[in-house]
């Protein structure tokens, strides 16, 4: 199935919410996210026993109480990102685990939390496996295994693979069982994600792994994570995910191992950009337009320092144009760039940093262009470059909106900063 005709050039309204009275409210640059989309996305998933959000990639306390109060647990990969799971109500203990602390390296602030808290574990790397068996012994962790492959829609956000630095690399699995015995420490997990995008040929790959890898940890294996790296529409040429398919693939790996361990097995997926990317827009205003040799540009209020993907690896939104008057039926070949002093600060762009257009409609200045499919690795990677503020954050739930983050202010800005004596 194709994903819904929402891609239009043209619109004027979020759920119901008219543009023009966003703004008013709101102002521009702003992140607004629909409640009800992050909802249907977790329903998606119901299938499997546990969905354990991927904060990273939409850490808003707002966005957190939502998947919370939708039966949703989450993953951690820093002490910020559990001090923010538990601001939004979720707690230390509690079955399935409501958080757990995934990474390659301890710092010593993440360490002494998981110590103190009793936080479950997600090992990236031999070495945690001893920083924390030297703390707890006894305790239990999970292994985050790098199967010597990975894919994904970018470079960067290829997670598997001998160039990528994340997981324990799969040959060095008996020694870190060694490890994990000289600590009396139980392996009783397993994860594998090897990327963003990925596609069912290499999905079944991944499964086979946990498979073989799982039989040579043995029994004490309760559950396996599935990862991230859920496919998300960004064109309407994309095809949404076959969650059915994704499902049965994941469930056939685990009823084999049930089958050889004689005990259950509990399935968990950890989706991230999947539950909210499309739920999220990025309201700008158009405050110049001007011609570059044959180059047209649509200048807005927002830069790389609100959106970052673009910039990084080429990543694709599609856009809007709000008219504040009549809108136009005509379009024009447009690149889309910021407000930033920097070469790079353009939204439409590839990997590579190629420039190029998009058949937008022609615009005036004072217009809004919406930036769509935005609510994943958008506010969360923001920066004050050029001293740009930090935009605002607004949920919608169904006829209201919720102001889930202020606007930063100057003071803002400078705050933390002193001129020495």
């Amino acid at each position: 199935m194709t994903v819904e005709q929402q891609f239009s050039t043209v619109r004027t309204d979020i759920s119901g919410h008219l543009i023009q009275d966003l703004v008013m409210k709101f102002g521009t640059p702003t992140y607004v996210y629909d409640a009800q989309t992050v909802r249907d996305r977790i329903e998606q998933l119901r299938q499997f026993d546990v969905i354990r959000y991927a904060q990273k990639a939409n850490s808003n306390i707002g966005v957190l109480d939502l998947v919370r109060k939708n039966g949703v647990v989450v993953d951690a990969v820093s002490s910020g990102e559990v001090f923010r799971a538990v601001s939004a109500g979720f707690d230390y203990d509690g079955e399935p685990d409501p958080i757990v602390y995934t990474a390659d390296i301890f710092d010593r602030e993440a360490l002494d939390l998981v110590v103190e808290k009793g936080i479950h574990v997600n090992v990236g790397s031999p070495d945690m496996i001893e920083q924390y068996g030297q703390r707890v012994p006894g305790g239990e962790i999970t292994l985050r295994i790098n199967p010597g492959f990975g894919h994904g829609h970018s470079a960067k956000t290829n997670t598997g693979g001998e160039s990528s630095k994340h997981g324990i690399w799969h040959e060095q699995l008996e020694d870190c069982l060694a490890l994990a015995a000289k600590f009396d420490v139980s392996v009783t997990g397993l994860h594998m994600h090897i990327g963003s995008g990925t596609d069912f040929e290499h999905l079944s790959q991944v499964c086979d792994a946990m498979l073989q890898t799982a039989l040579r940890v043995g029994d004490t294996i309760k559950m396996i994570s599935a990862g991230g790296g859920l496919p998300t529409p960004y064109r309407d040429s994309d095809v949404g995910l076959d969650v059915d398919r994704y499902y049965q693939l994941w469930n056939r790996t685990r009823k084999q191992l049930e089958a050889g361990f004689g005990h259950a097995v509990s399935l968990e997926i950890e989706p991230g950009r999947f539950l909210v990317a499309e739920s999220g827009f990025l309201l700008t205003e158009i405050r110049a337009i001007k011609k570059m040799g044959r180059n047209l540009f649509y200048l807005v209020d927002a830069g790389f320092n609100n959106l970052a993907r673009p910039i990084l690896y080429g990543a694709y939104h599609p856009m809007s144009i709000a008219f504040k008057g009549e809108p136009t039926h005509e379009t024009q070949d447009v690149i889309v760039g910021g407000p930033l002093c920097e070469s790079g600060d353009i939204f439409t762009q590839q990997e590579g940093g190629f420039v190029c257009s998009r058949e937008l409609p022609v615009a005036t200045v004072g217009d809004y262009l919406v930036i769509e499919c935005a609510g994943a690795y958008g506010y969360v990677m923001s920066s004050n470059y050029n001293s740009k503020p930090f935009s605002a954050e607004v949920l919608i739930d169904g006829d209201k909106t919720h102001l889930i983050r202020k606007r930063q202010s100057p003071a803002d800005l400078i705050r933390g900063e002193v001129i020495p004596d």
